[in-house]
């Protein structure tokens, strides 16, 4: 099937003017007796708060709260909502500093709450301006340090904000969003530093992770992820490619606090057919390994050379420390949108490959070299210029940016995964233009569709990481899974991310659905987990958009004729057990 869009319509599905807004903090009261964010709390943070983008600097998603467990789960209710007065993808974790609730949205808000009972403390909206358009329209939330909130927003500034009352403390511009550079992530805080990513990959810009001062904006350094003339691994580009290669790295790293070395997941090559940028293209659907004090690369890892199927490996590898093959490994296990499960050895000096397998169907790769890691593609299934290629999975991936969890109390990996969707595009050289879409094809000769007999789209997975064995599987017959997975102490997994607006709980040893509750809209954020005074809640933000949304327009309700009618607007959903 062909997706037919405007160009308006492609970048912002569902997207609505939001000149109204202005930079300002719309106070309701100050926050008082705020707990200023340290080093020491961040790296080893109070089981009751969710300060970090996934809790923990390694990524598990994984909260030791066990009040609400798989005996009582089902008496789970919600306490609080609270509307944002938003529409778009809202795919920040609520971020929780005893006591105190930070929600970012899409439109550059930031809203701060009581956590106990959802009431306003402040609001704060930024003014975006009149041409800004993106891909994606939303925030990943804010990060923590000291009496500071600082915000990565989609014109390309990072903001610093007093944590107290929303107001700002310093602005400091990072690139051009005229040219196509924005940013969603939740900044990466580490010793005093903002380190942030920058999108636009389908713009045709170059990839970078950047590192601000936290008191006072300054920069302090920039690492491209597309390495430039005379620098490590720029052989692996032809010509000029380099400067407008792609390589966003439009995800939060996560951060080894033993060797002081963030890992950061990084994007696709530009555009997106191969052969239109020879060579394995470094550092494109990588993971890198860097100094955060100086941005300095010190290895890395490239899950799959020369990308031509807009599979970005954005989403930062968790550091798990494994018992496999009769040894203890520090691993790092990313379960890709290129539909391999990896399982990589992080060293002080280098990244090993140790083990990767399909964990959704795919017909691109033969195999993987078992010594390095690179995984051997078939020909047939390689887009290229001038020629129609057709390929499983589709562009998203067996997993695209949503997370997936660890849970320390069961050994498994939980993967929000989508099976049985293919895709496939025709390779055309298209003129670059600054701030323009550049994809090396055009928007609607892109082709979705769903395997011939498929019975299932999501799928959620359970994988013990040491085996390489899957330990269950639940399906959703008639929805993608597109939401990040959360895993707590009382053995529960919790997601959202399915078009019938549901939020979930299954039992983390056997998958079993122990609750779910519908919400105002479908889920493609977060969830976390927090305690005030002795009880243990549940977060989530309902707001359904941005690749959701385009999924179910394009595959699910096009292609395959599941109709769902997910109203889009933003609610922060607090549940607790029923008393």
């Amino acid at each position: 099937m062909k997706i037919s869009v405007t160009r308006k319509q492609f970048y912002l599905s569902g997207f609505v003017a939001f000149t109204c807004l202005v930079s300002t903090a719309a106070l309701a009261g100050p926050i008082e007796n705020y707990s200023p964010v340290t080093s020491q709390r961040l790296e080893n943070p109070e089981a009751s708060n969710w300060m970090l983008y996934r809790r923990t600097y390694d990524g598990h998603g994984y909260s030791p709260l066990d009040q609400i467990n798989t005996s009582n789960v089902k008496n789970l209710t919600p306490v609080w909502t609270f509307a944002t007065g938003v529409v778009e993808g809202h795919e920040a974790p609520p971020i929780v500093n005893n006591g105190v609730m930070f929600v970012a949205t899409p439109m550059g808000q930031v809203i701060a709450l009581n956590a106990k009972t959802g009431d306003e403390y402040w609001r704060y909206k930024r003014q975006l301006p009149d041409d800004l358009f993106q891909l994606h329209p939303t925030s990943r939330g804010v990060g923590l340090w000291e009496d500071k909130l600082y915000l990565a927003t989609t014109d390309d500034h990072v903001v610093a904000l007093d944590a107290k009352t929303g107001k700002v403390v310093w602005d400091t511009k990072v690139q051009d969003y005229k040219k196509g550079q924005y940013m969603t992530l939740m900044p990466l805080i580490v010793d005093g530093k903002v380190i942030v990513g920058g999108s636009g990959g389908e713009f045709g810009v170059r990839g970078y992770v950047a590192a601000y001062d936290a008191k006072d904006g300054k920069e302090l350094w920039r690492t491209f992820t597309i390495p430039g003339e005379g620098e490590p691994g720029h052989d692996t580009w032809q010509g000029d490619d380099w400067k407008n290669g792609g390589g966003s790295a439009w995800m939060t790293g996560n951060y080894d606090k033993e060797t002081k070395t963030i890992y950061w997941g990084v994007g696709n090559a530009a555009p997106w057919p191969g052969d239109s940028h020879p060579g394995d293209n470094l550092y494109t659907s990588s993971v890198l390994a860097l100094d955060p004090n100086t941005g300095k690369i010190k290895t890395h890892h490239q899950y799959h050379q020369n990308d031509s199927w807009d599979w970005d490996e954005v989403e930062a590898p968790m550091l798990i420390d494994l018992q496999r093959d009769g040894r203890n490994i520090k691993s790092l296990v990313h379960p890709g949108r290129d539909a391999i499960f990896w399982v990589l050895e992080r060293t002080p000096t280098k990244i090993n490959y140790v083990a990767g397998w399909p964990f959704v169907s795919t017909d691109v790769w033969k195999g993987i070299e078992p010594e390095s890691g690179k995984p051997i593609v078939d020909p047939a299934r390689k887009p290229v210029m001038g020629k129609r290629v057709e390929f499983c999975p589709s562009l998203w991936g067996g997993k695209d940016w949503p997370s997936a969890a660890y849970s320390q109390r069961t050994g498994l990996v939980y993967v929000p995964a989508n099976e049985n969707f293919c895709g496939g595009f025709t390779g055309e050289k298209v003129a670059l233009k600054p701030g323009e879409l550049w994809l090396g094809t055009k928007p609607e000769d892109i082709g979705l569709k769903a395997k011939p007999g498929a019975d299932h789209f999501g799928e959620l997975q359970a994988w013990d990481p040491a085996t390489g064995k899957k330990v269950w599987q639940h399906n959703f017959p008639k929805s993608q899974l597109f939401g990040s997975v959360t895993a707590t102490a009382g053995d529960l997994v919790f997601v959202g991310g399915t078009n019938d607006r549901y939020f979930r709980a299954f039992h983390a040893k056997t998958g079993e659905l122990l609750w779910e509750q519908k919400t105002n809209s479908g889920i493609v954020g977060m969830p976390v987990s927090y305690e005030i005074d002795g009880t243990q809640y549940i977060a989530i933000q309902s707001g359904w958009g941005v690749d959701a949304q385009r999924i179910q327009d394009a595959l699910v309700t096009n292609n395959i004729g599941i109709e769902a009618n997910v109203p889009q607007g933003g609610v922060v959903w607090v549940f607790a057990l029923k008393k």
